[in-house]
């Protein structure tokens, strides 16, 4: 199929599909050629690259001005929802008086609002734009991080941790269709791995922000943990002032663009990520995703990844203790795991983006999970193998990076309506935290330090993953080609505009993408 090197400025503003039409003049040929019946777009139609040099520029212009303000948000987005962890390094279940069970409730809480008000949060989200709605969750969640430094007993953290669940439950889910509206479908893992690297060095730099917080030595605060909610809330909120103002709503009104490139990102995205662009929200029409099986196989690989996802989350600080002596370094010993699960991450995102398939890298991710947590469960003397024990925390990060983004970016890149789009990445995403309650009842402190039921348990939840995406890839590989046999063409998600597929798998010309 030849590419679109060109095209005129009253094109790209045309939204009415053209026709779908044999080539009939080589359809005489051969029949086993696939050349010889081919299917042929209009312009008007094709998904490909519309102008190169022009949407290199486009692109770069966006990776520059939204990219790095989304990612600093979901840094402070995950050093609020973590810095849990931190603090009970420091003695904030002993300094509360925590009875045994309760720090595992407050971990546990955040997770119920956190699943039962994403789905409308996001939905508004999507009425009033969410670059006004993001910056209005961080403001409240950085508030409620702020909060937690005046809190004196268990019932106060726990109130905190429900209303912190509220501000977030619908914050990634948001930032992921947000880049859809500005990013084509063969861009977005990348983009989103670079965004969700901010969650890594988060991680990361919670452990080396923890241990220097842990130092101040002041007798304004009681305990040091507080500080850490001071510093890591109030950072947040002034950086959420800041993005309110800052956002484009669209691409149309994007300050940064003009018209020409305007109307080419509105084109972009009408062939190769939505089928109408900014349609207007409709709840009836965006449930109908839940009509489709393979929503449910998304759904379940989404479950299989929240138990991982959330273990290292909440729980590598524990996990990692096992392997020091001084208890003072143990947050140190998080950084280098994090950040090269950052950098998995980025690697196996960009060749997900370079070869337009999904499945083998999340399956992969899953692999890694695995591998990671098996490893770990079987040694019995870490000090005797601390490295091959050191080495596996870093695969339990590289399989729960990589698999979060590529499984989203996966789900989004085979759904053309915006509403059901949202809808499925608002159900999916905080279902895998949801699953934050697991990992928070598995990780007793009746197993520490090994904590052995809960790595197995972990363990097998990433198998059954991988087996989960593999067997969905494979399923669509499989219907691509029967949809393919059916037509007599020989076409992949690439060669079909999204303008035509609002209807989904049920459109004729419907491929997956893989």
């Amino acid at each position: 199929m030849s590419i679109m090197t060109d095209l005129k400025s009253d094109v790209l503003m045309d939204s009415d599909p053209a026709h779908i039409k044999k080539d009939t003049a080589l359809s005489h040929g051969n029949s086993d050629d696939v050349e010889s019946s081919h299917v042929v777009y209009s312009d008007e139609t094709t998904a490909g690259v519309i102008d190169r040099a022009a949407e290199k520029a486009l692109c770069r212009k966006f990776d520059l001005r939204l990219l790095p303000v989304l990612a600093i948000m979901y840094l402070f987005n995950a050093l609020d929802k973590g810095n849990l962890g931190n603090a009970q390094t420091a003695g904030l279940s002993k300094d509360l008086h925590f009875k045994d069970g309760q720090y595992n409730q407050i971990v546990g809480i955040f997770f119920v609002p956190y699943v039962v008000f994403a789905p409308p949060i996001a939905m508004l989200g999507k009425k009033f734009n969410p670059a006004r709605v993001l910056p209005i969750l961080m403001f409240c969640f950085g508030s409620f991080t702020l909060l937690n430094a005046a809190t004196t007993n268990y019932g106060g953290i726990f109130a905190l941790r429900w209303f912190l669940g509220m501000a977030e439950a619908a914050f990634f889910p948001l930032v992921i269709y947000y880049q859809t509206t500005f990013y084509r479908r063969g861009e977005l893992a990348r983009r989103l791995a670079i965004f969700y690297a901010a969650s890594n060095i988060a991680n990361a730099f919670s452990g080396l922000l923890a241990f220097g917080v842990f130092q101040i030595k002041s007798h304004l605060v009681d305990h040091p943990w507080r500080w850490l909610f001071i510093v890591e809330g109030a950072v947040t909120v002034c950086f959420s002032i800041f993005a309110f103002f800052y956002l484009p709503r669209s691409a149309a009104e994007a300050r940064f663009l003009n018209e020409e490139e305007k109307a080419l990102a509105y084109r972009r995205i009408q062939v190769d990520s939505s089928s109408v662009v900014n349609e207007k929200f409709s709840l009836k029409e965006s449930l109908k995703i839940f009509k489709r099986p393979t929503t449910y196989c998304f759904l379940i690989i989404e479950i299989c990844l929240g138990v991982p996802l959330q273990a290292v989350s909440l729980f590598l600080p524990q996990i990692v203790q096992r392997l020091v002596s001084n208890t003072v370094t143990i947050n140190l010993y998080t950084v280098a795991p994090n950040v090269t699960g950052a950098v998995m991450l980025l690697i196996l995102a960009f060749a997900s983006d370079g070869l337009r398939i999904r499945f083998p890298f999340v399956c992969l991710g899953f692999a890694f999970t695995f591998i990671g947590f098996i490893i770990y469960a079987a040694i019995q003397d870490v000090h005797a193998q601390v490295r091959v024990a050191y080495f596996a925390t870093f695969m339990m990060c590289w399989g729960t990076s990589a698999p979060s983004v590529l499984l989203s970016t996966w789900y989004n890149n085979n759904i053309a309506h915006e509403g059901e789009r949202l809808t499925l990445t608002s159900v999916g995403v905080p279902l895998a935290n949801l699953m934050g309650l697991v990992a928070s009842y598995a990780f007793q402190e009746k197993d520490a330090p090994k904590y052995a039921p809960a790595l197995i348990a972990t363990a097998c939840f990433g198998a059954t993953g991988c087996l989960v995406a593999g067997s969905l890839g494979l399923f669509m590989v499989w219907d691509n080609k029967r949809r393919n046999r059916r037509q007599g063409v020989n076409l992949g998600a690439k060669d079909v505009p999204t303008l035509q597929l609002r209807d989904g798998p049920r459109v004729d010309e419907f491929r997956w993408f893989l």
